[in-house]
C-alpha cells in the first residue's frame, strides 16, 4: 500500500468572513513578514464532517459529537414514563461512562447531566446507548456495571477514524487521527477591511425620520488560499478495522468535500461558495511535507492564481530533486489551464 496521500489545494474566496476570531474579525496569521487571511483546520474539518458530501457518501458511518448525551437520555426515559429521579440517575450513569459530568446550578436547578468535554460518539456507541435505554424503560431498574460497558474500541465511524477522538478520562478508547489538516492561508498579503452597512425600516415613510433603522459594521477579507491535507491511509484502514471499502469511501468523500465545501461563517452575507481551482495530489510512501514554503514570499503578481500554481509546482519539483524522493503517483486538476478533473484526483487518492 502507498501509505500517504497529500493534497495541495488553491481556492479563491471573494470577500467573506468564513472563520472569525473572538472579536468577530476574519482570522489572520503572519507568514513571511506579511499578514495573511487564515481559515482554521477546526473550522474546515467541521464544515467537511457536517457537509452533504459526507452525509451522502458515508451515511450510517458518521459519529455524533456532543456534550448533551445525558440530557438526551434523560429526556427519552421521561418520555417513556420513567420517574424523574430514576431518569436522572440512569442518565447520569450512562453519560458518566464517557467523561466527567458538569455540576452546576441554574436558578437552583442542579445541572449534572452534561459531559464537561465534547465527546465524539461512534454509531456503535449510539446504538448501544439506545438499546440500554430501551431495556431500562422496559424493566424499570438501574443499569448494571456490565450494561454500562458502552465504550467501543474499533469503530465504523469514518469521521472519528479520519479526525481522531480524545477521551481524557478513558485514554484506552482514544483514536489517533489519520488525517492531518493544515490551516488554510492566503498566498498573498491581505488587509482586513470594514463594511459599514445600514438597514431601512420598511414602515418608515420618511415623514418624521429619514434615518436608517439600523447601522452596523462587519469585517471581511478576500484571497487565494493554500490548503494542505495529509492522509495516512494505513492508519485510516487500521482505525476502521480493516474495512478497505469504507476507507476508500472516506478518502473519496474527504477529497470531494475539501474541493467543494467551505465553512459557513457569514455565508448569508457574503455567499462565498468557492471551489478549488487547483488540486495537486501525491500518493506514495515518501515522508509527507507541506509546500507552504512556496508562499513564504507573498505572491504579488497581478495573475495571482497562475503565479501561485507556478510557485507550488516549482517548489514541489525542486524539493523532490533535492531530497531524491519523488512521489510514486501524482494527479493534477488545474481549472486555470482547463486540465485534469476531480475524478482523477479521487482516483489517485484511492487506488
Amino acid at each position: 500500500m502507498d501509505r500517504f496521500v497529500q493534497l495541495h489545494l488553491l481556492t479563491s474566496h471573494a470577500p467573506a468572513n468564513l472563520n472569525r476570531d473572538d472579536l468577530g474579525r476574519p482570522k489572520t496569521a503572519i507568514m513571511g513578514g506579511a499578514t495573511r487571511l487564515r481559515i482554521s483546520s477546526q473550522s474546515l474539518k467541521r464544515a467537511w464532517r457536517t457537509s452533504e458530501v459526507f452525509a451522502q457518501a458515508l451515511a450510517g458511518y458518521l459519529g455524533t459529537r456532543t456534550k448533551e448525551m445525558g440530557v438526551r437520555v434523560c429526556t427519552r426515559l421521561l418520555e417513556a414514563g420513567a420517574k424523574d429521579k430514576n431518569a436522572r440517575e440512569w442518565a447520569r450513569a450512562i453519560a458518566g461512562v464517557f467523561g466527567t459530568l458538569e455540576s452546576t446550578k441554574d436558578g437552583g436547578e442542579e445541572l449534572d447531566l452534561r459531559i464537561k468535554q465534547l465527546v465524539h460518539f461512534s454509531p456503535e456507541e449510539m446504538q448501544a446507548i439506545d438499546d440500554l435505554v430501551t431495556k431500562l424503560t422496559e424493566r424499570g431498574s438501574t443499569p448494571t456495571d456490565e450494561e454500562l460497558e458502552l465504550l467501543r474500541e474499533g469503530s465504523i465511524a469514518a469521521d472519528i477514524a479520519m479526525f481522531g477522538r480524545m477521551l481524557a478520562s478513558k485514554p484506552r478508547f482514544n483514536v489517533e487521527a489519520a488525517v492531518q489538516v493544515a490551516h488554510a492561508i492566503t498566498v498573498h498579503k491581505v488587509a482586513v477591511e470594514n463594511d459599514f452597512f445600514t438597514a431601512v425600516d420598511d414602515l418608515n415613510d420618511g415623514q418624521d425620520d429619514i434615518g436608517a433603522g439600523h447601522m452596523g459594521e462587519t469585517e471581511f477579507g478576500a484571497g487565494l488560499f493554500y490548503q494542505y491535507i495529509c492522509i495516512d491511509r494505513q492508519l485510516l484502514l487500521e482505525n476502521l478495522g480493516g474495512r478497505e471499502d469504507l476507507s476508500q469511501r472516506a478518502i473519496a468523500a474527504l477529497v470531494e468535500a475539501a474541493a467543494k465545501v467551505s465553512p459557513t461563517g457569514k455565508q448569508a452575507s457574503f455567499a462565498s461558495r468557492a471551489r478549488a481551482s487547483y488540486i495537486f495530489c501525491e500518493r506514495g510512501d515518501v515522508q509527507p511535507r507541506s509546500l507552504a514554503v512556496a508562499f513564504l514570499d507573498p505572491v504579488s503578481d497581478r495573475s495571482v492564481l497562475a503565479s501561485a500554481i507556478e510557485k507550488l509546482t516549482e517548489t514541489g519539483t525542486r524539493m523532490a530533486k533535492a531530497y531524491g524522493d519523488e512521489p510514486a503517483h501524482v494527479a493534477v486538476m488545474d481549472c486555470h489551464a482547463g486540465t485534469g478533473s476531480l475524478a482523477e484526483i479521487i482516483a489517485c487518492a484511492t487506488e
